[in-house]
């Protein structure tokens, strides 16, 4: 064996003891979470959003060619 084969295998099997294999199987079924999530009330916006929508609206009006550097990137 090389050294730097033995050294692989020396890594490998570090990993290997530092990082167990996970449990890859679902514990529950997530269809029913996701479809009352999809079916409840939509969110609220929260207010910075509304903040950078009127940023953008401000910097359209006082730098109209940055209308068309967004539409560009579209």
């Amino acid at each position: 064996m090389k050294p730097e084969n033995h050294d692989f295998e020396e890594v490998r099997s570090a990993l290997r003891k530092a990082f167990p294999p996970f449990d890859t199987e679902l514990r529950r079924d997530l269809w029913p979470a996701m479809r009352a999530r999809l079916e409840a009330p939509s969110a609220r916006v929260p207010w910075y959003d509304w903040a950078l929508a009127g940023g953008l609206a401000g910097a359209m009006v006082v730098f109209p060619k940055l209308l068309l550097l967004f539409v560009y990137h579209l």
